[in-house]
């Protein structure tokens, strides 16, 4: 595999395939700016510079080297803390902004903020994106200061915008040694397909190797249980599984789409869908973790599945031999951590009907921090409306159950009823406490679990009443994409998305 490594091409023929980026710099190399901190994407300490060719412009994002196999940034820019600063320009601008507002204390999570930073700082030159308050906190949301010294680390971002120089994105060297590289294979342990059907081929040559795409999740497993991988087959390549799009009236996500895509595209189409996305993990997280492996996983407190569940996702599943199914995502988990998924199938995609994407809908999450924490409860709403009276009702939650699950009685007790009937709010939300019957966890206990999933319940009736509500998420969201207006004649009409 070649990389370039800050500026040198760097070519690596014997690495394990789950050697993680973070061994690579501080054991290999020496680049020792860059720390380890929790070993499993939390704290950011070893936040990494990736910059790679997107349709021949150079773009930069930021990963946790702790839990990023090396192998998977074959053909990438990787830059370490050490780098940014030059000869010729002096410290980067996000450095120098750091130095000036005082925005390192002990300074063991200061090189994670400095690139989280620089990340900002060059996707904003490039793109004119005002640098502002938010823009800020979402760059450094998986940074962890345990001095709590963020109010100087902020204001250094926010200074950082007026120094115009140093942008990695317009070095045309750059440029030009990843477009060599940039197809670069990986090892013989680490394969990357770049069609289903080479996909098919690998697993065939490859009966017993994982499957990776983000690998957020999965390499937990090394980092945290010490095991050791062999094979590793990447699934970040594969074009089919990269896609979103409109198909027949549906909305095809494939499974490879990160977080951070998806928000791209939902961030005007679907914003109650971004608001949500702004409080799943943090950056760094959502740059490499994907709708696929978030549903595979069979985690209970993953926050995507509730939403597949509310729109009556289906998902598609593909075998080695080429041969694919469909099944609804209701059917798709079978207990704590057991999914249908067949030690033979990957997920390949998640088709929605678009008319259920245009119902009202409203997702809720509770979790003990704003961002890169997990749900303590989250809850996803649908109600189709018509002549004032409410049709199917969706509602779906994580942390309530052994996995992602609806309540199915709660929703009877809605359906076919006035939208501002509220004896029958009253009905449904006394049912939702029979219903379910969550566990006491370090989270939250089973009482308060309960008595959130009700008042989440009363918030989605609210607004689909017509009231406006306090909602809290990482991005900005313009109150006139949240308007829901008086009417409810108005109300059908419109795309509450």
């Amino acid at each position: 595999m070649k990389f370039i490594l800050n500026d040198k091409i760097v070519e690596e023929t014997s690495l394990p395939s789950d050697f993680t980026a973070l061994r690579y710099l501080r054991e290999k190399r020496g680049l020792t700016g860059t720390k380890e901190g929790c070993a499993s994407g939390d704290c950011g300490a070893c936040t990494l510079l990736v910059g790679a060719l997107e349709e021949g412009e150079l773009t930069y994002t930021t990963l946790n080297a702790c839990i990023t196999p090396l192998q998977s940034l074959a053909g990438k820019h990787l830059v370490s803390v050490e780098h940014l600063a030059s000869l010729d320009e002096g410290l980067h601008p996000a450095q120098q902004a750091m130095v000036d507002a005082h925005g390192s204390q002990c300074g063991f999570c200061t090189p994670g903020f400095v690139l989280s930073l620089a990340s900002l700082y060059e996707n904003a030159a490039n793109t004119g994106a005002e640098v502002d308050r938010e823009s800020v906190c979402d760059a450094i949301s998986g940074n962890l200061c345990r001095c709590t010294g963020y109010r100087p680390i902020i204001e250094a971002g926010l200074a950082m915008a007026d120094r115009t120089s140093h942008l990695l994105s317009q070095k045309t060297w750059i440029k030009s040694q990843l477009a060599e590289i940039e197809n670069s294979m990986a090892g013989a342990q680490y394969v990357r397909p770049e069609t289903l059907a080479q996909l098919h081929q690998a697993k065939q040559r490859h009966p017993d190797a994982e499957f990776i795409a983000g690998g957020t999740d999965l390499m937990l497993e090394n980092t945290q249980r010490y095991r050791d991988f062999d094979v590793l087959i990447d699934l970040t390549r594969v074009a089919e599984m990269k896609q979103i799009i409109e198909q027949e009236g549906d909305l095809v996500i494939g499974a490879g789409v990160t977080y951070s895509e998806l928000e791209d595209y939902s961030q005007t189409a679907y914003p109650h869908l971004y608001q949500l996305l702004s409080r799943i993990a943090s950056r760094q997280i959502r740059n490499r973790g994907t709708l696929g492996g978030n549903v595979a996983n069979g985690s209970p407190i993953a926050d995507m599945p509730p939403i597949l569940l509310a729109f009556d996702a289906d998902i598609r599943l593909d075998k080695i031999d080429g041969s694919s199914r469909e099944i609804n995502i209701q059917d798709f988990y079978l207990g704590y951590k057991q999914t249908a998924l067949a030690a033979d199938e990957c997920i390949v995609s998640f088709r929605i009907r678009l008319a259920k994407l245009a119902s009202f809908h409203r997702f809720y999450k509770v979790s003990k921090r704003m961002e890169d924490d997990i749900s303590s409860v989250l809850l996803a709403s649908r109600f189709d409306v018509k002549d004032g009276q409410i049709g199917a009702v969706r509602l779906a939650f994580g942390g309530m159950a052994a996995t992602p699950i609806r309540a199915l009685a709660t929703e009877a007790c809605l359906t076919q009823m006035a939208i501002s009937d509220e004896q029958a709010l009253e009905v449904a939300l006394q049912t939702l406490r029979g219903e379910l019957t969550p566990m006491s966890d370090m989270r939250a206990s089973a009482k308060y679990r309960i008595d959130m999933a009700c008042n989440l319940i009363r918030k989605a009736w609210l607004e689909l009443n017509g009231m406006t509500v306090p909602t809290f998420s990482g991005h900005p969201v313009p109150s006139a994409w949240l308007e829901l207006g008086q009417d409810v004649g108005k109300q059908e009409a419109s795309n509450h998305a």
